[in-house]
This record gives structure tokens, sequence and C-alpha cells, in this order.
């Protein structure tokens, strides 16, 4: 038998969805040769994901895809909760032009569609190789700094051998990357089976056009148009039901009569019946020294506020410009014990919501829809809860080496930086590329300004009055360090010594924050 195929590349991602072409795509805009294993040959046809917010519309935007994804995607106007009469209990409307990210705050999609635009711009992409039909056999540590990453090619059986400094699992909810590190799944008690329809008519349903939420104890259900002439519905199964159940249009129309009133079986096409089992779990681990897990390996969210997707895409943001660094020799590879530090709490918090909203929808038997119909229509009063519920911001990362919280109220480290319209007509992001950034209402002294961009640190001067400046006083502060994801590492009133905790800043730019030169 031959000897195995050997290659060296710095980092193997395993899995090539979402999350794994992103991480990808943003270590390759770091300078960091990639390779991309998939077990599939091609892209998965069928739609699965199809919601993201604002922040994660941001992220498709760092990819350089943004105006390719508005042109696939359909902003949502808001949620609204109905009763299991389909009576409107409460309605939150969201303004598409309204985001502190620069995008419309929800964006229905086609993951396929998604899927297809991540994948040609990764291809763009000179230093990453993707190469699908891949089968991972086997991942060891087996010496300090090194991985071997062993697998197949499912065409021809040519066994292969990758030697790596770190491996990505991407790899779904049977990653076998999370497997090779002894990692398991923890169970947050919560496991429920639901169908999943999408159908595509040119009939024009005539529906209010956002997330539709049922909530019933007997019939939980939601409702989506995902595009044109695409729609998504979900239905919790009873026990005795399965998704053969419903497989074409006229047993599945019981269920959908609520939206397509007296639209004939014939003008629907049933494009996919599946069964789901939504389930609530995180990994107990989710890095063995140089192997990491993100994304659907590292945690499972049930989909009620649309969130499973983009808490991938979120893991891989977090991660890529670390790891970069770390290769690149600009940050100390303890920098990467942030990421699960910063990303699980996060990735739990956000599963808790949208385990809140199941619970919402379809706990409590008829109490609980006693509580629902009086409790419903008063969230809009709230205005705190009215404002969660309308904006989405999910919630600051924990502190961390690159957190560093204030005892300052409203602090702002841990939050993403908007991202408005410059004066230039670009937005912030475009100005700050792959850099730490000083955000500042003063502009430092030109000694100070000069050693800031020696070390590649971008310096903004937000205009008096403008969003900037409002938001870092909301923050009590005057002055942000940004890190590369966008996350405020730290904020205070001295941008210059704010700077000098940033990784990587030299002793001696460090000892002029004692000893400052003047301008």
């Amino acid at each position: 038998m031959p000897d195995p195929v050997t290659q060296s590349v710095p980092v193997v991602v395993v899995g090539a969805g979402p999350t794994g072409v992103t991480a990808a795509t943003l270590l390759a805009d770091h300078g960091v040769p990639t390779l991309v294993l998939d077990r599939w040959e091609s892209l998965y046809p069928q739609p699965r994901a199809v919601h993201l917010d604002d922040e994660i519309h941001r992220i498709l935007a760092r990819l350089g895809v943004a105006e390719e994804f508005a042109a696939i995607s359909r902003p949502a106007l808001g949620l609204r909760l109905l009763d299991q009469n389909h009576h409107t209990l409460a309605q939150f409307d969201r303004d598409p032009a309204r985001s502190k990210h620069g995008f419309p705050q929800a964006n229905m999609f086609d993951q396929p569609e998604l899927e297809q635009l991540l994948r040609a711009n990764l291809a763009t992409r000179p230093n990453v190789q993707l190469h699908g039909n891949s089968e991972v056999t086997g991942i060891t540590q087996h010496e300090p700094g090194r991985v071997r990453v062993t697998y197949s090619d499912r065409a021809t059986g040519t066994e292969h051998v990758v030697e790596t400094s770190y491996v990505l699992g991407c790899d779904g909810a049977n990653s076998i990357v999370r497997a090779s590190i002894g990692a398991a799944m923890d169970d947050l008690r919560f496991e429920q089976r639901w169908l999943v329809a999408d159908v595509v008519t040119e009939a024009e349903l005539n529906q209010w056009d956002g997330v539709h939420q049922v909530c019933d104890l007997v019939r939980a259900a939601t409702y989506m148009r995902i595009g044109p002439d695409r729609y998504r519905w979900e239905f919790r199964l009873r026990p005795s039901e399965t998704a053969a159940d419903f497989n074409t249009m006229a047993t599945l129309r019981a269920l959908v009569a609520p939206w397509i009133g007296d639209v004939a079986d014939a003008e629907l096409d049933l494009v996919r019946v599946t069964e789901y089992t939504f389930r609530a779990q995180i990994a107990d681990s989710w890095r063995d020294r140089n192997v990491f897990v993100l994304g659907d390996a590292a945690h499972l969210t049930p989909p009620f506020i649309g969130q499973g997707m983009g808490a991938g895409l979120r893991d891989a943001m977090n991660l890529a410009w670390k790891l970069a660094g770390v290769i690149n020799g600009d940050l100390p590879a303890a920098m990467l014990e942030t990421y699960e530090q910063e990303r699980k709490p996060h990735a739990r918090s956000m599963i808790g919501l949208a385990l809140g909203m199941g619970w919402a929808m379809t706990a409590g038997g008829h109490v609980g829809n006693i509580v629902r119909r009086t409790v419903a229509p008063r969230l809009r009063l709230i205005p705190g809860l009215r404002d969660k519920l309308i904006d989405g911001t999910t919630p600051a990362l924990r502190a961390s080496a690159l957190v560093l919280r204030s005892r300052t109220p409203w602090r702002l480290a841990g939050t993403l930086c908007p991202n408005p319209v410059l004066t230039d007509g670009r937005r912030l992001d475009a100005l700050l590329g792959n850099s730490f950034a000083l955000v500042t209402t003063t502009r430092p002294l030109a000694f100070h300004f000069a050693a800031l961009a020696e070390h590649g640190i971008v310096v903004h001067v937000a205009a008096p009055g403008g969003e900037l400046e409002r938001w870092l006083r909301r923050g009590h502060a005057t002055a942000a360090v940004v890190r590369p994801d966008r996350t405020v590492m730290c904020a205070g009133r001295d941008g210059w010594k704010l700077c000098t905790a940033i990784p990587g800043f030299t002793s001696s730019a460090r000892a002029l924050s004692a000893h400052p030169r003047r301008a």
C-alpha cells in the first residue's frame, strides 16, 4: 500500500459550512494559509437556517459579501406573537434602516444560496484550499504545537496526512473534532420534535412581513417569509406524529391554512418537509491545546430566536483574529484562552434566551395560555424589555485578558462598537480594517499618534455630536480601544493609557504613558 500523501499548512478547518468557511476567509484575510476539509462533495442543497441579525450581516460585510447577501435576502419587519386562534397578542416592529451595525436587524435568506455565496467568496483567496469529499479519520496532537490530521478521499479511497499547527472543528453536532479532544455535550434539558416545511409559490399570501410565532401548548408554530416566493413553516409535532404524515400539500394544508387562505394546492410547490429535533446543548470544553471547536460542534441552540447559525459565525469572528495574531507573532499564545472564556458564556446566554422563547410559546398548559394572553400584550409597555425585543442586541462578552472591565456604569468593554457612516461616506469598519483601533473624542498628541500608527493601531477621532461621540458619552468614556472583531477591549478617559493595554504594544511605547513627549 502506498504511503499516505503528506502536506503541511498552518491551520486546518474541518467542515465547510457557514462557520468553517467564515473562519477560513477571516484567517486568509489575516494572511494565514488554511486547508478546509469537508466530507461532502458540494454544499448541502436543502434549506436549514433562514435568519441572521445585523451583527452577523456586519460579519458578512467583513468578508466582503454585504451587497451580494443583500441581493439574496429579505429584511423582516419584526416579530408577532399569536395565540392558538391566531389573534395577535403582541407585535414588535423593527425598522430595517435602524441599526447601529449598519444593516437590517432581521434578515431572511435561503441557506444554500448563502453558502454558495460564501464559497465563491472563499475561492477568491489564493491562500485557502477547500477539499470536498474528504472524510477526516483522525486528529492527534503528537508533539507540542503540532497536530496531525488524517483524512481519506471518499471518491478514490486515497489516504492523506496533514501536519498543522491548529485545527478548528466546524463539523457540526456529530463533530469528530469534538470527540478527538474528549469533549462532551452538556444537555440543557430541552428536546422537542418539530415539523419544518418549505414552500415556494408565486401566489401572494398577504401576510404581515415579519416572523409569526404561534404560542400554543397544543400546536406551537412559526411562519416566515424567506424571499419573494419562498416561505417557511415550523410546527411542533405531537407524540404520535411524524413528518411523513404531512409530506403532501393536501396533508399539510390543515396546518398552513391560517396563512394561505384560498390559494390552491396546485399553486404551492412543497420543496421539503422534514422533522427536526430541537435541542439545547453546549460542549463542556471548547479546546484542547491546539484544537478548537466552533459552531454546532460547540453548541446547539433551539431556533426560536434565529441565532443558531449566527452563534457559529460569532465564534469564527472571535477566534480567527486571535489565532492569526498568535501565528503571525503579534499576540502571545495565552490570548487563545480568551476564546472559550468569552464565547461560551455568550452562547449559553443566547441558548437561554431561545429556551425562554420556547417556553413562552409552548409551556404552562391552559394556565400558560391564560398567562400569555394577559402578559404578552403588555410587553410593549415595558420600555427596557420593548427595546430589547426590538433591537436584538446580544449580551456583552465576559471579562478576559482582552475584555478589561471597569467599574463605570454602562461600561462599554465587551460590547460591539457601532458602525456608522463616516464623513467620507465609508462605514467605520472599512476604515479600521483588521487592526486594533482607538476611537476617541480627543485627537492624541502628535507623538502618540505616530507611535500608535507605528504599532498598527488605527486612530479615529469621533465627530462632535456624531453617533460615535454619543456612544462614548453614554458609556461615560471619551475613548475606547476596539479589537479587530469590533469588540471594545476597554474604555475610559485616557486614550493613550488604554492603548498601552493592547497585547504586543512594546515596553518602550508603554513607558511613554508615564513620560510622553510634547507634540
